[in-house]
């Protein structure tokens, strides 16, 4: 049955550079659905820490004055531009962080197209999207849970198996670093292929969490605050394959000490940065110890959906982890000092109804 288009929009706007007093709560008309785009109800979003970044202007690429925030959204198609063929009334898909990077690397032309940024995002009951910009939903997730996939899923599909020629095999050590969306994926993802991982966490409640997820080892890091040296005497000496490092420059330090000769230090993500920071690597560490630094910004339209339908053929091992806490639309600012806040245990995500 074709479902009604709504008139107007419920939206949130980021019409500042003042953190959560920058987002602004108001009804609108809906967008004009142009040839190539797809109209979306959204049912589930999801946040990450860029969102914080944007609304305090201090995201370092594109953005655009008054933009709706939000790069994670799951819903059901209303309509169709009369050029779109991927999707038809009725679908149920997800958004892109970056809409046009189908495949192969980020270059710099593609630094213009951000979702919740430069481009209006899914913090929104409709939203028009590029069609180029959305994959089919996997069966078997809610909204809020598909969401997650947007940017925290497909960065850890990326940061494990995305570099060419040496994706994390079975038997391969991962460290990963606390709670937050992309951990969590990093920890489900390399368990479903037979890896082994090192998770760090703050506390005993969030190590039950990564240890009902497979960790093989939780570290402590305010008890043990050389964790990076712990986790290399985990693996007999030897040191880790793999280390995804969202924290940044309070971690780096650690993440290096824990790695393996040859071994890949995957960075994407800064929560962790501040007045605090404390001396940081520098590149000749590379060669002194043999590893393969590489950054990466979310990932591409066919590793997300290589990543969807690994999730739905393997959903009890692979369910996306969303905490208890559900926010509504309308509470999208307690959903953002939630998030700031650090006590959140996987994606932090909103109902939109």
């Amino acid at each position: 049955m074709a479902q009604l288009i709504p008139q107007t929009v419920k939206q949130w706007n980021v019409i500042g550079k003042d953190g959560i007093n920058s987002l602004q709560f108001s009804e609108q008309q809906v967008p004009q659905l142009g040839d190539s785009q797809v109209l979306v109800k959204i049912h589930g979003a999801s946040l990450n820490f860029r969102d914080l970044v944007v609304s305090q202007g201090t995201y370092p690429w594109d953005t655009t004055p008054n933009v709706v925030p939000g790069s994670d959204g799951a819903g059901t198609v209303l309509a169709v531009g009369r050029h779109v063929t991927r999707f038809a009334p009725g679908d149920k898909v997800i958004t892109m962080l970056n809409p046009k990077l189908i495949a192969g690397s980020f270059t710099v032309p593609l630094a213009a197209y951000g979702l919740g940024a430069s481009i209006d995002g899914t913090f929104r009951t409709v939203g028009a999207f590029d069609e180029q910009g959305l994959i089919a939903m996997p069966e078997g997730l809610s909204f809020t849970e598909a969401a997650t996939l947007s940017c925290a899923g497909v960065s850890a599909w990326n940061a494990l198996f995305g570099l060419p020629g040496r994706p994390l095999r079975a038997g391969d050590w991962l460290l990963t670093q606390g709670t937050g969306g992309v951990s969590i994926f990093c920890v489900q993802f390399a368990k479903a292929v037979g890896a082994r991982v090192i998770a760090t966490t703050s506390s005993a409640e969030k190590a039950k969490l990564l240890e009902r997820l497979g960790a093989d080892h939780v570290i402590n890091y305010r008890e043990t605050p050389d964790w990076g040296v712990k986790a290399k005497e985990l693996t007999g000496g030897v040191g880790v394959d793999f280390v995804v490092e969202v924290a940044g420059p309070i971690t780096m330090r650690q993440s290096v000490e824990s790695i393996k000769y040859d071994g890949v230090l995957v960075v994407m993500g800064s929560v962790g940065s501040g007045p605090e920071d404390k001396e940081q690597p520098g590149l000749l560490e590379t060669w002194m110890n043999l590893f393969t630094a590489r950054g990466i910004w979310a990932g591409n339209r066919l590793q997300m959906e290589d990543m969807a339908r690994a999730i739905e053929a393997n959903l009890e091992k692979l369910h996306p982890v969303v905490d208890p806490i559900i926010f509504k639309l309308e509470q999208l600012k307690d959903a953002y000092a939630y998030l700031a806040s650090g006590k959140h245990q996987g994606n932090v995500c909103i109902e939109i109804s």
